[in-house]
């Protein structure tokens, strides 16, 4: 596990009552990094929009399983990987459009640009009927006298 300082991984039912849980979490573990408020909520934001993402489009009929890992990088980055093994994803590129959406009428459609909005990078891996992982990036910026 090279250049990694830090890691926690868990794994929870694609419950609902679970996406404020996993982005608390992830928010409780990254906060090592000593984030501005804005990074924090951005992280929030970003792993809410991905936990939804599972529990929506990858589970649409069933209760399956979701996990998330997140590491703490060395140069103050984070990464947080959020797998499902649900349906999967057929056309990526076309899933990663504004106002696409596979779930009813009150979705948006903009869960993947959101998450694209807020960190610094969004890969997306999935394997029809397998499941899909997407990996969120983001840097936590140094503040001047802040941190040791």
């Amino acid at each position: 596990m090279k250049n990694v300082v830090n890691y926690v991984k868990f794994e929870f039912p694609s419950c609902s009552s679970n996406e404020s849980f996993s982005r608390t979490a992830v928010a409780c573990f990254a906060a090592q990094l000593d984030p501005t408020l804005e990074e924090i909520n951005d992280i929030k934001t970003a792993v809410s929009e991905a936990v939804t993402n599972c529990i929506v489009h990858a589970y649409p009929d069933r209760i399956g399983r979701i996990s998330i890992r997140a590491r703490l990088l060395s140069g103050g980055n984070l990464e947080v990987v959020i797998r499902d093994w649900g349906v999967g994803i057929e056309d990526i590129e076309k899933a990663r459009t504004p106002l696409f959406s596979t779930g009813n009428e009150e979705r948006s459609g903009m869960g993947f640009t959101i998450m694209e909005s807020f960190m610094d990078s969004l890969r997306v891996r999935s394997v029809p009927g397998r499941g899909t992982t997407v990996t969120l990036k983001k840097k936590i910026s140094r503040r001047s006298g802040g941190r040791s």
